[in-house]
């Protein structure tokens, strides 16, 4: 994963820091942010290979967030997102993919298989 660039997305300061630290440890370049708000602010300054955003966020929820992105012009709304939750059924599956989401990963997150979604990801990306 190195040099790839990522936007974490995650409200919880402990999930975000292991995240962003978990990422780094695989040589990813890892932009954390706490909110949507900050996640927006984020990507008007520069555009990410994939995003990992948390689904259950205050005010602004991670499907809200999504949706936001998608409209953005040109690349911006084209970013490869994976969808972060405790929520582990099929329709919280459904509903992340429905809001504009390539992957969907549960919590406790699993690293490998976090790593896997990403490279999925950005290998797909970059055939388009």
């Amino acid at each position: 994963m190195t040099g790839i660039k990522i936007l974490v997305v995650e409200d919880n300061e402990d999930s975000r820091s292991l995240l962003t630290f978990l990422l780094e440890q695989e040589n990813a370049s890892v932009t954390a942010t706490a909110s949507a708000s900050e996640a927006l602010s984020a990507l008007s300054q520069s555009l990410p290979d994939v995003l990992i955003s948390d689904i259950s966020m205050p005010e602004v929820d991670g499907y809200t967030l999504i949706r936001q992105i998608r409209e953005l012009p040109s690349r911006g709304g084209q970013i490869p997102a994976i969808a972060m939750t405790a929520y582990a059924e099929e329709s919280d599956r459904a509903a992340a993919i429905s809001a504009g989401f390539q992957r969907h990963i549960t919590k406790p997150v699993n690293v490998d298989d976090l790593i896997e979604a990403i490279s999925s990801l950005v290998v797909r990306g970059s055939n388009s």
